[in-house]
């Protein structure tokens, strides 16, 4: 399993303690047998990794990184490089004993001891001084044991002949007869031994240099990263901490606030309740005298004569019209909308927590309303229609703060502006939006240019860790000092313009304001006739026993 053979460690210290020997496999955690080297460039035994591969492709068990295998063991190459050293490793560890004097040495006094690669045999340091000092041992090849020069490495294999020479394009060493089948051509490429020993031994210095740096760059980024993760941690934390003191205080203040509405709304409804209820008595009382003298009207038609009717007739007519004359509540005093504007009272109680920007008028002070603009035109919580307000803008700088801003993207301004200039309108203030978006093309250009050469030096930065071209960061802040000159410039050149388009845009917010005060009036009168149409329709409803009870006395006195 990729990753499951190292638990994390707590630093760099704990890393480097952990590093396990350099000829011990992590799986087995023993002395490679025949080690494998993946496409990672990590070290397995074959015995560890066999029967590990499928599809033809073998996962790292330390990174889990995909190799490709060939052949039908199923295996990466052997790691020829580490081999060398486990077989150096195993000989270090057998017993030494000198070809002189047969004496043997300790693994303590391995040091101590010598090798000639002439006679192939190993001495000690009494022999070396005693024996190998004659005449006859002067042209023999001595070294110290852990140099001595095995003799599959010392003959050619095909021609059974010493090295003599190295071929620098094909990378492997020559004998006699191997140097002369070469072609011309190849023989320039060949150099001997020593020097070719020299060369090799700067460039292994020039690698491992290199290896060092990303090995330093390594532990630096770990460190890094370690100290992210713990920031990340800490920055987790005091976000859940101001989330949920954030969560306690919003909680705190909307039950508050819900206790104080809901106490607005009990107190609209008893209010309105009672108002009702009051008006619902008087006309309960009413309706009873009405059905009797109604009742009275019709019996005293047909039962009274023409006398009777002259003699008492214009006395009923008078109570009639008195009961009729009188102050009567028909019509509810009061809309049935219980209306506690909980939405904006939310908002309202929430806005110091959020922080939210206040919204403005684009005429007058902030918070004001521009002129012509009633107490129609406000929406809940105070603010003012959609078609009179824009949001507010933090100011940019000191010099450019004088005044509200609208904050619109610049694709949405670019865009309304285009259908300002389509309509072909000869007006001051399209003529000024054509001036406005040549200059703001020109500022924009350069700003880009800017950004650019920015984002050049910050990937010089990241990918290659230096400053390629640190000239060019004194001309990039002159150009932005400049930019923001002519920027500022711009601005106060705009800004001198609102006084012209004040006066012009007085008048178009008047006329706005007058529209929707008559649009809202229009949408109130009709809300208010279609409340008394309901209100008919109600009373019609309540008053219709009555008029079938009538009508059923009127038939039975009829054929009186």
């Amino acid at each position: 399993m990729a990753g499951g053979i190292f638990s994390p460690l707590g630093s760099c210290s704990e890393l480097e303690k952990a590093n396990c020997h350099p000829l011990v496999c992590l799986l087995c955690h023993e002395p490679y047998q025949h080690p494998c080297l993946l496409d990672c460039y990590h070290n397995f035994c074959a015995s560890c990794l066999r029967g590990r591969a499928s599809d033809g492709r073998l996962r790292c068990p330390l990174c889990g990184h995909p190799s490709v295998v060939r052949g039908g063991t199923g295996l990466p190459p052997v790691d020829r490089l580490l081999q060398f050293l486990v077989d150096g490793s195993a000989d270090s560890e057998e017993d030494v004993q000198c070809a002189n004097c047969d004496r043997c040495c300790t693994k303590a006094e391995l040091d101590t001891m010598y090798f000639c690669n002439t006679c192939g045999q190993p001495l000690c340091a009494p022999c070396r001084e005693e024996t190998h000092r004659a005449r006859m041992f002067t042209r023999h090849e001595i070294v110290s044991l852990s140099k001595r020069t095995k003799d599959i490495h010392k003959k050619c294999p095909l021609h059974e002949e010493p090295y003599i020479m190295f071929s620098t394009e094909k990378k492997s060493m020559l004998c006699i007869n191997c140097f002369r089948d070469m072609q011309g051509e190849s023989r320039a490429h060949c150099i001997d031994i020593e020097t070719a020993y020299m060369q090799g031994c700067q460039r292994l210095d020039q690698a491992v240099m290199a290896v060092k740096e990303l090995q330093s760059s390594t532990r630096e980024a770990i460190v890094l990263l370690k100290a992210m993760i713990e920031e990340v941690r800490n920055s987790a934390s005091e976000e859940e901490a101001a989330i949920n003191s954030l969560f306690s205080r919003m909680q705190e203040q909307l039950s508050e606030r819900k206790k104080m509405l809901l106490k607005a709304v009990q107190s609209q409804h008893e209010e309105k309740e009672k108002a009702f209820k009051e008006q619902l008595a008087h006309l309960a009382s009413l309706l009873p005298t009405l059905q009797v003298h109604l009742v009275t009207c019709s019996a005293f038609l047909s039962s009274a004569n023409k006398a009777e009717f002259l003699d008492l007739g214009y006395q009923l007519m008078e109570r009639l019209q008195r009961i009729v004359k009188l102050p009567h509540r028909l019509r509810p005093a009061q809309t049935s909308k219980i209306n506690s504007e909980y939405r904006a009272e939310f908002a309202r109680c929430l806005e110091p927590l959020l922080m939210l920007s206040p919204r403005r008028s684009v005429v007058g002070s902030a918070g004001g309303i521009g002129p012509g603009i009633t107490g129609t035109n406000m929406l809940p919580g105070g603010q003012c229609s959609k078609t009179l307000m824009v949001p507010s803008c933090p100011p940019t700088s000191d010099k450019m703060s004088t005044g509200p801003m609208v904050k619109k993207p610049t694709m949405h301004r670019y865009i309304s502006t285009k259908v300002l200039l389509a309509e072909g309108r000869e007006t001051p203030f399209a003529e000024h939006c054509r001036k406005y978006e040549n200059t703001y093309r020109m500022l924009q250009t350069e700003i880009q240019g800017l950004k650019d050469q920015v984002q050049e030096l910050h990937r010089d930065l990241t990918k290659h860790h230096s400053l390629i071209k640190s000239e060019i960061m004194s001309e990039i802040l002159q150009k932005s000092l400049q930019m923001d000159v002519q920027i500022a410039a711009h601005y106060s050149a705009v800004e001198m313009m609102r006084s012209v388009f004040e006066e012009v845009w007085e008048e178009t917010y008047q006329r706005v304001a007058n529209e929707q005060e008559i649009y809202e009036a229009q949408l109130h009168d009709l809300l208010q006739l279609r409340q008394e149409n309901s209100c008919l329709s109600t009373i019609t409803k309540q008053i219709a026993p009555y008029v079938r009870s009538i009508a059923k006395v009127k038939e039975r006195l009829e054929p009186r």
